[in-house]
């Protein structure tokens, strides 16, 4: 018998808060203001997925992994004229930094597209 599975919402433990790509843009981010690192081109990492000027990623489903602090989230990705799914581990490795890793190729640029440490950034919050 098969059963269809619903698209689960975030796992409860999953990551809280906004994450930059390093402790400096969250400094940035606290002192002016999380817009203005978004404008200058920076991603921004939130449970709902990976936001930044021209592009995003909707984290869509989030399995929770039974033996470490990682989870395998798929997503939808958006950038100009260019929609694509990617599949990636978001693996907390301290209180303060999560590393993605996508199945997505390194890119002729070297870019790695979504993967990367992020570090979460106390008392930021998203632009309403």
């Amino acid at each position: 018998m098969l059963v269809a599975a619903t698209p689960a919402p975030a796992a409860d433990d999953f990551i809280e808060g906004v994450y930059l790509q390093s402790e400096e843009l969250c400094g940035k981010a606290k002192n002016e203001t999380l817009q203005t690192v978004i404008d200058a081109g920076n991603i921004v990492l939130t449970a709902e997925g990976l936001q930044s000027v021209e592009y995003n990623c909707e984290f869509l489903q989030v399995t929770k992994a039974q033996s470490a602090p990682s989870w395998a989230v798929t997503a939808i990705c958006q950038e100009p004229d260019h929609v694509f799914p990617d599949v990636l581990s978001v693996t907390q490795v301290n209180a303060k930094q999560i590393d993605l890793v996508s199945v997505r190729p390194v890119d002729d640029e070297g870019e790695s597209g979504n993967g990367g440490s992020y570090y979460h950034c106390e008392g930021v919050a998203l632009p309403q």
